[in-house]
């Protein structure tokens, strides 16, 4: 990477390494008896990165590992109003709230929760037979990745149709989504929020195809531009493509290639006009601007595959930074730039 400064705060997956790493050896195997594969694989793998962990670290850890499981047996015991009474009581009422709204927001269960560690590609046999309106309401409430995958999958045609529904879709009731989970699963998945989901939209349409390859992309929004042309140039304005980091700032640029590992760099500027290549080597030293110009040129021919992936990883930093508001992206143009 360019650049390997510290980005803050610890994430869920750190800190429960870090509580791994705290219990020792002997306790952390009990809990993993009750894990999945997955979990335990990326528990293990962020405890391989973590060489060094301080005593105030492992303290700060394990001290909220306890207040989240206090409250949640005050809410087993009495519900929500008891435990946030008795937490208040305890720890101030900023405190307890704050702990309050991260433990309700964890117990709460998303619709389709059953189908999101599913491989894509069983996933995408189990559902693709389905109608196209339940695919999309099943699509919408996937993770991003996840849902990318399953939607370059589909066949051509079938793409856009499910891409433009998901782009109308508005709310969906509990008794619907749960009409298509009793199809979809034998035990049907617990629904804490009883009101109104909202799902879809053509923020989620553009967030799932920021993420498939190109050639899908393209196939889908040529559909839809035949289909709907007005619903397709709202989804282009607000696309991010990774051309389309020439109209990023300099500052931007800087920063998003600190994120940015070589190879995928490299790959995502095998086949770009000069203009985008240009634009990123002016926001690099020399002595790296060369090095990479060096890479590119002996790398040989490789996949067109290849290059879209790095590209398309490229432009997930870019809305992850964007979205932590380190970066500004200018979309549209002149009354329609949203930023």
């Amino acid at each position: 990477m360019y650049d390997d400064d510290d980005e803050g705060g610890l994430s869920n997956q750190e800190k429960a390494a870090i509580l791994f790493i705290a219990l020792g050896p002997e306790y952390s195997a009990k809990l993993f008896k009750h894990m999945d594969d997955d979990e335990i694989e990326r528990i293990t793998l962020e405890i391989a990165s973590h060489k060094q962990v301080s005593a105030e670290q492992k303290a700060a850890v394990i001290s909220e590992f306890y207040q989240m499981a206090m409250a949640k047996d005050y809410i087993s015991t009495g519900g929500l109003e008891y435990a946030q009474n008795v937490l208040e009581k305890a720890l101030g009422s900023e405190k307890a709230m704050d702990i309050i709204n991260r433990l309700t927001t964890s117990l709460q269960v998303r619709p389709f929760d059953f189908l999101r560690k599913t491989d894509p590609s069983q996933l995408l046999t189990f559902i693709q037979n389905e109608h196209p309106q339940t695919i999309a309401l099943i699509i919408a409430y996937l993770e991003a990745p996840q849902a990318a995958a399953v939607l370059g999958g589909l066949p051509t045609d079938t793409q856009a149709d499910v891409a433009r529904r998901i782009a109308i879709m508005d709310r969906t009731s509990p008794d619907m989504i749960r009409e298509v989970e009793r199809v979809l699963e034998r035990k049907l998945s617990t629904l804490v929020n009883q009101d109104f989901t909202t799902a879809g939209g053509v923020e989620a349409v553009v967030e799932v195809l920021n993420l498939v390859d190109r050639t899908t992309e393209k196939s889908i929004m040529e559909a839809l531009e035949a289909d709907n042309p007005e619903l397709a140039e709202d989804i282009k304005r607000r696309m991010f493509v990774f051309e389309d980091i020439v109209n990023l700032d300099d500052r931007s640029i800087q920063r998003v290639l600190r994120d940015v590992e070589n190879k995928d760099l490299s790959l995502a500027l095998k086949a770009t006009p000069p203009e985008v290549s240009e634009k990123v080597y002016k926001n690099m030293s020399k002595r790296a601007a060369d090095m990479l110009r060096e890479e590119i040129e002996f790398m040989g021919p490789v996949k067109i595959r290849d290059v879209e992936d790095a590209q398309v990883k490229i432009v997930g930093v870019i809305r992850t930074l964007e979205e932590k508001g380190e970066i500004v992206v200018a979309r549209g143009q002149g009354d329609d730039m949203f930023v």
